[in-house]
């Protein structure tokens, strides 16, 4: 397998604080990650070392917080079966930074135009989620 990065972002019209709070919500990242349920499995998911699970359309992956620089930065390792490597979710001025550097299968450059176009997809609604998070 090899490597591959894929970093997007969106504006979002809110203060970082509030961005912030949005994008580590877990539990309400359904409402705008395409496909996808997160849930806290161990710690407060809120701290280094707090595991996440996240599972899109129907393929699990587990993350543990690896940095938490609040408002700013929450680095993740993958830990899954199927999703390994690393993840930063990160708040730039009024923007949100989504990276992910992961190893990836033989059939990524398939893939890929897909995975991100249904990221692009997921900030956008990120951006409505955030500008109207309570």
């Amino acid at each position: 397998m090899s490597t591959a990065e894929v970093t997007l972002s969106v504006d979002v019209a809110a203060p970082p604080a509030a961005i912030f709070a949005a994008m580590t919500d877990w539990p309400r990242q359904s409402k705008w990650m395409l496909g996808t349920r997160v849930s806290v499995v161990s710690g407060d998911g809120r701290s280094v070392g707090s595991e996440i699970l996240a599972v899109t359309y129907g393929v699990p992956d587990r993350m543990r917080i690896t940095r938490w620089e609040s408002p700013s930065v929450v680095e993740v390792r993958h830990l899954g079966r199927f999703v390994r490597g690393t993840g930063v979710f990160a708040v730039r001025g009024s923007s949100f930074v989504w990276t992910e550097r992961i190893s990836v299968p033989f059939f990524w450059p398939v893939v890929r135009p897909l995975f991100t176009a249904g990221l692009r997809y997921s900030l956008r609604r990120f951006a409505r989620f955030a500008e109207g998070y309570r």
